[in-house]
Formats: structure tokens, sequence, C-alpha cells
């Protein structure tokens, strides 16, 4: 059994008490509010009501620290260095219909680097959480990225950004590239599970255009304690940016790339 850290421990004990929030409002979903942001783009009374959980709970332990909230924006914290990147349902849209893919998502930042995250879907109780330089895991199991060599052997995830920093004529035409050299593409609209499945082995490979740092700081430190690779779409570090972001095993996470790079929308 992994020990955790105080900073973890911190993560955990937040997380799964904003959990049960959301796991009473699953059960009665058809009740909630939901209003809309963009296109495809929803937030229910439970991201809410969430989202101030999991603020309250981090601010208890550690008060200096800023946030980087989806729906409360950018909170500055005494502690310039350090963030936390908060999404508080991951996958809202399946949250809504019923849809059992949908988790909690928290990552801390130090200067730039994501250093901890934790990913959490409160139907299955599958938690991951990793720490720099201290590994990943899936509640007890530590975690390590597939072992595939071979795009042709190789299933992937993607997800479809239609609001202003998505680019759908490229997504589309990146999925029909992808979709012939792989042995197949999920979409299951949360990417905070996309980049746990690929830490978790489960998948070679994920990318996706124009992201939030509250979709991916948390998955961006688990896949590479688990042993694989992240970068934006053009190879570079700005994982936490608009960039775009890509991540794979070592071996897959490369040929990914380039195919990416050679679309053309």
């Amino acid at each position: 059994m992994p020990v955790l850290s105080a900073t973890l421990n911190v993560m955990v004990g937040a997380v799964r008490k904003a959990a049960r929030q959301v796991r009473r409002d699953f059960n009665e979903v058809e009740q909630l509010q939901v209003s809309r942001k963009g296109a495809a783009d929803f937030v229910t009374q439970s991201d809410v009501a969430t989202e101030k959980v999991l603020r309250e709970e981090l601010t208890k332990a550690r008060p200096d620290f800023g946030f980087v909230l989806e729906e409360g924006g950018i909170v500055a914290g005494k502690d310039a260095e350090h963030r936390w990147h908060i999404d508080p349902i991951d996958g809202t849209t399946n949250f809504i219909h019923g849809v059992p893919h949908f988790c909690i998502s928290v990552g801390l930042e130090r200067a730039g680097t994501v250093i901890a995250g934790v990913i959490y879907n409160p139907v299955t109780d599958e938690l991951y959480h990793a720490e720099r330089g201290k590994g990943a895991f899936l509640n007890e199991r530590r975690l390590r990225v597939s072992g595939r060599r071979d795009m042709a052997e190789s299933l992937f995830a993607t997800g479809l950004n239609l609001g202003p920093t998505g680019n759908p004529p490229l997504f589309y035409a990146q999925y029909e590239a992808i979709t012939k050299v792989s042995a197949g593409i999920r979409r299951f609209g949360s990417a905070a599970l996309d980049l746990a499945y690929v830490a978790a082995g489960r998948y070679e490979g994920f990318w996706e255009i124009g992201l939030n740092s509250w979709d991916t700081a948390a998955g961006i430190v688990l896949v590479r304690e688990a042993g694989g690779q992240v970068s934006d779409l053009g190879g570079g570090g700005d994982v936490l940016g608009h960039a775009g972001i890509v991540a794979g095993n070592q071996e897959i996470h490369p040929q990914l790339l380039r195919a990416l790079k050679a679309v053309k929308a």
C-alpha cells in the first residue's frame, strides 16, 4: 500500500469529501439545474457545489496557495509559486446524461510544473494519484504505461473541443489520419480520465486541442510518473496552456506526435 505524503493526503481527503455531493447529485441528476456555457459546454449545480467543497478543504490545509478553477476562475494566493488546478466534474455532459464516466480532477502546480495530481471517478471508486518522483497509483496498485510499440496495435483516446480554443476542422483531419494507422480511437468525454487511462496502460496515447489546465494538470503528472511522455502538439512543454496536448508511452508518444504534426486541416 503506498504511503501518501502530507500533500497527497490533503488532496485525497478533499476529493473524497467532495465526491459525496457528486454521488448524491448523480443519483438525482434529473433534478439538477443545468446551464449552458457554450457549444456542448454545460455547468450544473453540482459543479459549483463540488468546486466550493474542494476550495474550502484545500484552503484549510494550504491557506496561501492560489487556484485555477473551471467555474471560479483564477484566484491569486499569497504563495505565488503554488496553485491548485481544479475541475469539479470533468465530463459534465456525461454526468447530466446519466453516463457514469466523469471524474473530479485536482492538480497541484509549483512554479509552472505539476507536482501532484488526483483523479477520482466517484461511481467506479477508481482513485488515481501521483506525486512527482514518487510514482503513480490506481487505488493501491502501482501504474505503468502500456508496453506496446506499434501504432497499428495501439488504442488512442481524444476529445473534440467546440469552444474558442478548439479547432474542429483540424481535429476531424487528425481523427481520420490516426484512425488509418491505429487499432482504434475512443472519445469518451473526459480528458482527465483519458490521461489516467494512459497512465494505467488502458490506452497507448491521447491527444486533444485547446484544453484548459484544470482538464489536464492531474493527468500530466500521472502519465509522467507512470513512465510516459507528455508534450504540447508542437512537441514542446506548453502542457498547461492551450497549445494542445499529446500523451503516450515512450515508444508511441513520438510516433503519435509525428503523425499529428503531418496533418493539415
